[in-house]
């Protein structure tokens, strides 16, 4: 009987496409992600619009350096969505694909292309599953990498901004009576001799253990920095000059933001090996979380290495000192006589520190806490506590000691001068060749652009100018500035310069 018959309700469940979507739906979800989009749009055109009403050209190259990435990872992710089923379809033999795995299980795919793979008895290269989870990994890496330079060159910032009450003190009385010229003392008896002439300076094998320790209690003291500034100071102006240093050092740090918190091909390719080394036959968590931290206080050690290493050179030339210590800025100090390549090293630092946190995040966010990629307490403790540390050690101890030592190379950056100086000064350049063109005749005018490169005269007219900035005596000389597109200058002093006119204060000569 039908009343006594038990009835079995069978109920099928499919994914709910457009067609059969209400749609006032569909247009509340775009209208929202549009509105979401164009404020974000905006507020970094606001934030651009700060910058440039501040002349902060340094930091508006670091905001486009950022718009480039996430426009790098957005058009990743749409390569991705758009090939998504394209690369379910390719099959590899299942015997590959059962290698390298994050997890000791493997879980089967249930999608049409997995399928498919499956009856060939073979796999698919990446699930279609995975291509979803792939994208969120790079939505997370572009936040995370971003907020994190921020942070770090922000505790930076916030260390060194002590220093301007040093740069103060350069400009009182008591500062100039201490450290007057006309003072002779043994090179033993000054501060920075006391702190950095010791019986471990002259083994590098104790030195470097005396450096690496120096880092966490000590990383920039006052003397160091006044001494660093005074050696800066005399190896590119006239003694005595009341240049502001600490706001090189701030310009030239705003100018490094802007390569750090981009990426670069060789960043990107050390991240896939991080990627690939997730395996769990690998077992990263033991090495991999360390190799930021190793690299981090390398850098710093070297940094200290550096400043006591200027110390021991300038007293085997000389073992009493005029005034105050005068070190000699040279390139020799670095590794291969590069100090740029301090700031690739920091680059990968800190791109890497901020991948490994961006992937325990993504992990933890789709599999859980407790996830096959994190199945042992000593991991997640282990990554945890190396990203910390190195976000804290970066940017409060070894960003300024970076900051300030990397200046102690033989040629100084064009961003010595402000912005508005190095504009003035080319614009009186592209001035200067113009009315040179207009005083000759028409026969000459056509032979200049092939007698300009052999003309020595002309080419010096041409790109030297000579700025004089605390307009010392005729015997003191002029400091010439060889201004151009690159980032670092060349300076010289010539003996009789011919004086040309003056700008914004500044006295240009010619040299010969």
């Amino acid at each position: 009987m039908a009343g006594d018959e038990e009835t079995t309700t069978t109920t099928t469940t499919t994914t709910a496409t457009l067609e059969t979507t209400s749609t006032w739906a569909v247009a509340c979800v775009c209208f929202i992600l549009i509105v979401l989009s164009l404020l974000i749009e905006h507020a970094l055109h606001l934030l651009a619009k700060y910058f440039n009403k501040k002349r902060r050209r340094s930091l508006i190259h670091a905001l486009n350096n950022v718009k480039s990435e996430l426009m790098l990872l957005g058009f990743v992710s749409l390569l991705l969505t758009v090939c998504q089923k394209y690369i379910a379809k390719i099959c590899i033999p299942r015997s590959v694909g059962e290698t390298f795995l994050p997890c000791k299980t493997l879980t089967e795919g249930d999608s049409e292309e997995e399928t498919k793979c499956e009856e060939q008895g073979k796999m698919s290269l990446l699930s279609s599953q995975g291509v979803e989870e792939l994208q969120y990994l790079i939505f997370v890496l572009a936040f995370f990498h971003s907020l994190y330079c921020v942070l770090t060159f922000g505790l930076g910032m916030a260390k060194m901004k002590k220093w301007e009450s040093w740069e103060a003190e350069t400009r009182t009385l008591e500062y100039q009576f201490t450290n007057d010229p006309r003072r002779f003392r043994l090179i033993h008896q000054t501060t920075f001799g006391r702190q950095h002439l010791r019986y471990w300076s002259e083994h590098w094998l104790l030195r470097w253990p005396a450096c690496f320790i120096r880092q966490f209690y000590r990383s920039v003291s006052k003397v160091d920095y006044l001494t660093l500034r005074h050696g800066f100071i005399m190896a590119h102006f006239a003694e005595g000059s009341n240049y502001d240093f600490q706001k090189y050092i701030k310009r030239a740090l705003e100018m490094d933001f802007g390569v750090v918190v981009g990426g670069s091909f060789w960043t990107w390719s050390f991240s896939m090996l991080f990627v690939f080394f997730n395996a769990h036959v690998f077992y990263n968590y033991l090495w991999l979380p360390f190799i930021p931290m190793v690299m981090l206080l390398l850098v710093g050690t070297k940094l200290q290495g550096i400043i006591t290493k200027m110390c021991l050179d300038s007293h085997d030339k000389a073992l009493v000192v005029r005034g105050t210590l005068l070190v000699r800025p040279s390139d020799h100090f670095f590794w291969f006589g590069k100090p740029k390549l301090l700031l690739h090293l920091m680059h990968f630092i800190l791109f890497q520190n901020s991948f490994q946190l961006a992937f325990f995040t993504w992990t933890w966010y789709k599999f859980g806490f407790r996830s096959c990629f994190h199945d042992s307490t000593e991991d997640i403790v282990i990554r945890l506590v190396m990203g910390v540390l190195v976000q804290i050690l970066c940017g409060y101890v070894t960003l300024p000691l970076y900051a300030l030592v990397t200046q102690m190379g033989t040629s100084m950056r064009t961003i010595v001068f402000t912005e508005g100086v190095v504009e003035g000064l080319k614009r009186w350049r592209r001035k200067a060749k113009k009315n040179i063109a207009l005083r000759n005749n028409q026969s000459a005018r056509l032979s200049l652009d092939t007698s300009i490169d052999n003309s020595p005269s002309f080419n010096t007219l041409d790109t030297s100018f000579s700025l004089d900035l605390d307009q010392p005596s005729s015997d003191a000389g002029y400091l010439t500035v060889e201004i151009s597109e690159e980032e670092t200058v060349a300076t010289k002093r010539p003996e009789q310069p011919q004086k040309l006119g003056s700008f914004e204060g500044f006295d240009l000569c010619k040299t010969s």
